[in-house]
């Protein structure tokens, strides 16, 4: 599991059932128990600034349009992560670092 692929999580009660998240910690951090990610949601809103949408394509696994919810950066415990479904292509992840940047409050 590496930063930008794409993974189902089985998250809090707060979050509902397993779902895809994409991978954000660094893949130096490889030896903790945990990993960062950011969930996935199949319902779309016009959020451009915290929601990164993706169409499902072969190469990221998705079965539905999604936004990655950027403003939803959880740590999970590698247990509690399934297989990788696929990953984000180079623009999503150049996007996402952006919307990462702006959400933790590092972008000038």
């Amino acid at each position: 599991m590496k930063r930008g692929d794409i993974v189902t999580v089985s998250a809090s009660v707060d979050y509902g059932k397993p779902q895809p998240s994409v991978v954000i910690q660094s893949d130096w951090l490889k030896t903790t128990d945990s990993v960062l990610v950011c969930l996935f949601t199949s319902t779309l809103v016009n959020a451009p600034i915290f929601r990164l949408s993706l169409e499902p394509t072969e190469t990221n696994g998705l079965k539905q349009s999604s936004q990655i919810m950027v403003d939803k950066i959880i740590a999970i415990p590698r247990e509690k992560c399934g297989k990788v479904i696929g990953s984000i292509d180079e623009g999503t992840r150049l996007a996402l670092n952006h919307m990462l940047a702006v959400i933790i409050g590092i972008a000038d």
